[in-house]
């Protein structure tokens, strides 16, 4: 994991993190055995390293080609990425080679760790770690198609006293039907992110952090999160709408701590954190129960701006054209624009925006970039329909 990522996860001054091992190995020395130590005080060169991970061996001759050419162009643009999401505000000309940077940079991430690797030879069917080395390299913008296809919101926790951790799985996916160890979570499997109920959780640094969602879940929250997404696909052309990018919701602690759980239970053997507490979310929150942790929808989007589009098209200089519905799918497919979707999928959106104000009101809400999309219409609509219920429950007799 780069050392400039990981620095983003200190406090002001620090240069050492609190360091947990979540397995620590057992050492047998002249008959007698003991557990390495599990917390830590290393600095970022030591932590969330292996030597020689990304190394081309061949008998004697070796070569870190990979590590320079392929991972560093990707982290240099990377870099600069994650910057910018992290103070994202509104939409600007840079947004757009940022979302494609921050792209390629989280799909690497996911395949560039020891997990990763070991699930591409899972894969593709190899132990070689050469040859695996060499598949990730074509193969590493496997999640980038749905990810664009989804619903995104950098929630922030500012105004939080916990921040969010750092672990050896960065870019986390977390569904609330499959839990941690289960059998289709066993090492170095992972849920998909084809499961409609699967969202991406990414820390951007100590107070920022990516959620992305399946549209297919923002509307219908209730809908089994084990089926398969409409669509679900890698590896072809798709647009989006950045200027629905979400931003500005302050999580409140109790929801820091529950994302900084999912990070630690997911995570293959280490966290980091500035602060030693801030490693074991379990001891301050009410609920650990996996299937529990987003009861009340805190890492669903605003409902309430999120645009009911049912499709983009965009136009060539020669004259071509480009057209997909909402799910990707394209002129000719049997399902494209499904109108009874379309209306099923309408009604199920609205009671799904219902249900998230009651849920929701109160606390802090996301924005998105007024210029285009007119910030205020959705939080106007929102006090409507929840002072209308308000005052419907305040006429309702007593039981």
């Amino acid at each position: 994991m780069p050392q400039w990522y990981q620095k983003r996860f200190f406090t002001n001054g620090q240069t050492r993190f609190y360091y947990l091992d979540l397995h620590p190995e057992t050492i047998i020395s002249e008959g007698v055995s003991h557990k390495r130590r599990a917390l830590l005080r290393w600095g970022p060169a030591r932590c969330f390293y292996r030597d020689d991970l990304y190394t081309l061996k061949l008998a004697s001759w070796s070569t870190d080609l990979i590590e320079r050419s392929f991972f560093g162009a990707i982290d240099s643009q990377g870099q600069k990425a994650v910057e910018h999401f992290a103070d994202y505000d509104h939409f600007a000309k840079e947004t757009a080679p940022a979302f494609r940077a921050l792209l390629q940079y989280m799909d690497a991430q996911r395949f560039r760790t020891p997990k990763g690797l070991d699930w591409l030879k899972s894969q593709i069917d190899v132990q070689n770690h050469a040859l695996a080395l060499m598949a990730m390299q074509q193969l590493f913008q496997f999640h980038s198609t749905m990810w664009m296809e989804g619903q995104w919101e950098i929630a922030r926790a500012k105004k939080s006293p916990t921040k969010f951790i750092i672990t050896d799985e960065p870019v986390t996916f977390f569904n609330a039907k499959v839990f941690p160890g289960s059998k289709d979570c066993r090492y170095p499997a992972d849920v998909g992110l084809d499961k409609i109920g699967t969202r991406t959780l990414f820390p951007l640094g100590l107070d920022a952090c990516l959620i992305i969602t399946h549209i297919q879940l923002v509307r219908n929250p209730a809908a089994n999160p084990l089926g398969s997404r409409i669509n679900a696909r890698a590896y072809q052309d798709t647009m989006t709408s950045l200027t629905d990018i979400q931003f500005g919701r302050e999580l409140e602690e109790d929801e820091v701590l529950r994302i900084n759980l999912i990070m630690k239970r997911r995570a293959t053997r280490h966290i980091a954190a500035s602060h030693k507490e801030w490693l074991y979310p379990e001891n301050r929150l009410t609920t650990t129960h996996w299937s529990k942790l987003d009861d009340d929808w805190f890492l669903l989007p605003h409902l309430w701006k999120v645009p009911f589009t049912t499709g983009l098209m965009a136009g060539h200089r020669d004259g071509s054209k480009f057209a997909m519905d909402e799910y990707g799918l394209h002129p000719g497919h049997p399902e494209y624009a499904d109108r009874q979707r379309a209306e099923k999928e309408w009604v199920l959106s609205q009671r799904a925006k219902e249900t998230w104000a009651r849920k929701r009101a109160g606390r802090s809400v996301a924005h998105v970039d007024d210029t285009m999309n007119g910030d205020g219409v959705g939080d106007a609509l929102m006090q409507k329909y929840l002072a209308k219920t308000h005052r419907s429950s305040a006429k309702a007799p007593e039981a």
